[in-house]
């Protein structure tokens, strides 16, 4: 590999901000500092302008490989998660069959490596993710798995969870759950709320990811284990999870960009697209959840980067599978919505049902035009914290992802120009699926290069391999 120059940008990373040229030679950053000199044969790069921050890592990506490449594989996603200017990927393990055993891990890791980006591979909490035993999980650790989930589904045995957390305890690793009470849940085809109403669509209580949180969080101080809540939604697991922290437990939790930019007022249209497990939630809870951001009651925002095939959205609402694509757009959308202040729902919840009329029309259109860098809920560094170190640290990546770019570091880098505007056209992403609920919107922040272990995945906005 060529040495790489990075020269003029503005690097933003958990030291804070500085000017400096960046240096990589091999898999390492060599130098940072103003007015380096080019070696002879690098590749410099003019970043003038724009951000380098270390590589953001996605804690919530499903690559669909093995069983599901008609909608996704490993080639294209991690391609697509370079484009969104990721570094790494946690690989969820609900594929065909599901990475419950260590001949799993092996395989979906041997398929890692030759992904355009790191790909740490979860493990599943229960033989089949059906829930009614548990997987062998420290033979998955011994494997270098660090985090267990049945992602798709929650495990629904109270018992049963108690002894996945006792056992995640003993061997030291972590317990992702996705919140969800499947009796209250079920039928659900969105929120359950004015909307819900308005439209015939059978609703999805808060309550049900809500109950759910909760008795994770008692198990969680039952049995000492670390406890990952994954794409929470409702006001009322941020006010959970907010309590959790005061009481000492081990809880981190991430949030998702179409969580934090829409509400159930979007499925006015019908859109299959919008269709996602847990729901858009109301006003009031959009609003809480940018508040626990805000707030830092919330760790990380993931993608839960989900995608289907045409077939399996291009069918009526109540027939469409849930879930939606993220990892090219995640970025500018929490760029746009939180750091610009400019996205196309900021809802005032003292208006209550104008709020929410307000929010359904603004979230059918391309957000109004703004400027990255206008006042917001985040600085660039607070949001950049949530998308890169924080999340390497809850994965145990922390050793090779979203360190401080410094002389000796892993070069995982991307490069983003903040005030590029652009048009989410779907037809473009590098991904097999198209099911965007941002179609059509004009967001900011672009990013141009990403390099990964040194080599430069992404150029000027096009992938190289």
């Amino acid at each position: 590999m060529a040495d790489v120059l990075l020269r003029g940008g503005r690097v933003i990373d958990s030291n804070g901000e500085r000017r400096a040229d960046v240096l990589v030679a091999g898999s390492k950053v060599q130098a940072v500092a103003e007015g380096l000199s080019a070696p002879t044969g690098a590749l410099v790069l003019d970043v003038g302008g724009c951000i380098v921050s270390p590589g953001l890592v996605d804690l919530h990506c499903h690559l669909r490989e093995p069983g599901q490449e008609e909608s996704e594989c490993v080639e294209t996603g991690t391609r697509s998660a370079a484009l969104g200017g990721y570094t790494a990927v946690v690989a969820m393990p609900n594929t065909d069959p599901p990475v419950d055993s260590g001949s799993m891990v092996r395989d979906l890791a041997e398929l890692g490596r030759s992904s355009l980006v790191e790909m740490a591979v979860a493990g599943a909490i229960t033989v089949g993710r059906n829930g009614s035993r548990l997987a062998p999980m420290a033979e998955m650790a011994s494997l270098g798995v660090k985090i267990f989930t049945d992602d798709g589904a929650g495990v629904q045995d109270s018992a049963l969870m108690r002894n996945a957390m006792e056992y995640a305890a003993g061997i030291g690793v972590t317990i992702a759950e996705h919140a969800e009470d499947a009796s209250l849940a079920a039928g659900g085809q969105m929120h359950e709320g004015s909307w819900s109403s308005r439209l015939g669509l059978p609703g999805s209580a808060a309550v049900a990811e809500e109950v759910m949180v909760a008795r994770d969080l008692a198990l969680a101080r039952l049995t000492g284990a670390r406890l990952h809540l994954m794409h929470l939604s409702t006001a009322g697991s941020i006010a959970l999870v907010r309590q959790a922290r005061m009481d000492g437990i081990q809880v981190t939790a991430e949030v998702t960009p179409h969580h934090l930019s829409l509400t159930d007022g979007a499925l006015a249209s019908y859109d299959p697209n919008l269709k996602m497990s847990p729901p858009l939630r109301s006003a009031e809870d959009v609003n809480a959840v940018r508040a626990g951001v805000a707030q830092s009651v919330v760790d990380a925002i993931a993608t839960d980067h989900a995608p289907h095939p045409l077939e399996a959205k291009e069918v009526p609402f109540a027939d469409a599978a849930n879930g939606v694509i993220g990892l090219e757009t995640a970025l500018a959308v929490a760029l746009t919505v939180l750091v610009s202040g400019s996205g196309p729902f900021i809802a005032d919840v003292a208006s209550g049902e104008d709020a929410c009329v307000e929010g359904a029309s603004a979230a059918l259109g391309a957000p109004p035009d703004g400027a990255v860098g206008a006042s917001g809920l985040l600085g660039i560094q607070e949001l950049l914290a949530l998308m890169s170190w924080k999340p390497a640290r809850i994965a145990c990546l922390d050793h090779s992802q979203g360190g401080p770019v410094v002389p000796g570091s892993q070069a995982n880098i991307c490069v983003v120009d903040l005030d590029a505007a652009w048009v989410v056209d779907p037809d473009r992403f590098a991904s097999r699926s198209r099911n965007t609920p941002f179609r059509g919107w004009k967001l900011f922040g672009k990013v141009l290069h990403t390099i990964c272990n040194g080599e430069p995945v992404v150029l000027d906005g096009e992938p190289q391999r």
